[in-house]
């Protein structure tokens, strides 16, 4: 009989991939502002852990990266359509002590985008022969992105009834049916699903990681909207009132910390963006935030030192991802230890 553990995110790691913006990818009209907010990414990244980077051109890469360039960093030349990692890259859980690399289907968050390159990537990166030491697991009639799912790491699993009923992703299947499999292939006992919650602007049909993210077994913190006259307020305080309903395994409400909400951000067109600053990445020592030169940033950080203070928080200004819908988690995908 085969034991699976899904490790939460703070389980220590190998690795982080980005995937690297082209200028064919989305951000091609902000190229030079993503670039740089990926090199300190990359930079922040590569001196605590290994860091791999799925790019189209690995001498451009390098030369863009300049002086942050170090043994840490792994190079794999591989086309893509976007660089959003946390959606298209493997999810990684343990079968018997030993790393699966599960590659699901990423049909750009329901057909709204090209996908044709991004979802065959982690075929190609196994193909090649880099893991060594985990094996891929092929869920190529589910689709799942990584960002849709939260695991505390002792088989409770965190996500969305927008995201995974949605019909444009596996239609065929109802919400038992998903909720069966997911509990199968994750070792998970309990699914929790919030019905409400979202952020204008967001293309991925309100993935949780924007939204509320496990930060240890008993502790959720989440997006909390105070102004009665934001639009996203009555879904927002909705989704709060579902978290309090939640309960662990013993009867327990969750202890609930919340994350304050980013005052409204723009793009040219005066469309709102998506920022959030639930969307952080944990390293084994650190904890990179996403940050929008706005009055709450302080706050957000605060609050993520008293979350993980044993782990430095690293403040990253993510403005221009968010000009294309997602922030710094959203261009992550960590590895735990045992893969490499």
């Amino acid at each position: 009989m085969i034991t699976i553990h899904f490790p939460a995110e703070w389980h220590m790691q190998d690795m982080v991939q980005l995937t690297w913006p082209h200028k064919q990818t989305d951000f091609a009209y902000v190229y030079n502002d993503a670039v740089t907010c990926f090199c300190t990414i990359a930079r922040e990244i590569s001196k605590r852990q290994k860091l791999l980077i799925i790019c189209k051109n690995k001498t451009e890469v390098q030369q863009q990266l300049g002086e942050i360039l170090n043994t840490s960093i792994f190079f794999f030349e591989c086309d893509s359509n976007d660089v959003w990692a946390r959606d298209h890259g493997p999810i990684t859980v343990y079968h018997n002590s030993m790393p699966v690399l599960y590659d699901f289907v990423f049909n750009g968050w329901g057909k709204k985008f090209a996908y044709d390159k991004d979802t065959v990537i982690t075929e190609k990166l196994c193909n090649s022969m880099f893991f060594t030491h985990a094996v891929r697991q092929d869920y190529s009639q589910f689709v799942l992105e990584g960002g849709s799912i939260e695991s505390n790491g002792i088989g409770v699993l965190l996500t969305t009834e927008a995201c995974l009923l949605s019909k444009q992703r596996n239609p065929h299947l109802q919400k038992p049916a998903i909720e069966t499999f997911l509990k199968d292939i994750f070792g998970a006992h309990t699914v929790l699903w919030l019905k409400h919650g979202f952020l204008q602007g967001d293309d991925t049909d309100s993935h949780i990681d924007t939204l509320a993210r496990f930060v240890d077994e008993h502790t959720i913190c989440y997006v909390q909207c105070t102004d009665e006259n934001d639009l996203h307020y009555n879904e927002l305080r909705a989704m709060e009132h579902e978290l309090q309903s939640f309960v662990t395994e013993i009867g327990e409400p969750y202890h609930l910390v919340p994350l304050p909400m980013v005052p409204p951000q723009y793009d040219e067109d005066g469309e709102r963006l998506p920022a959030t600053y639930a969307n952080f990445l944990i390293l084994n020592n650190a904890v990179l935030l996403p940050i929008y030169n706005c009055n709450t940033d302080d706050e957000a950080i605060r609050i993520m030192q008293t979350l993980f203070p044993t782990r430095e928080i690293v403040p990253i200004d993510c403005r221009v991802l968010i000009k294309q819908h997602g922030s710094l988690h959203c261009v992550t995908m960590q590895y735990p230890k045992g893969v490499l």
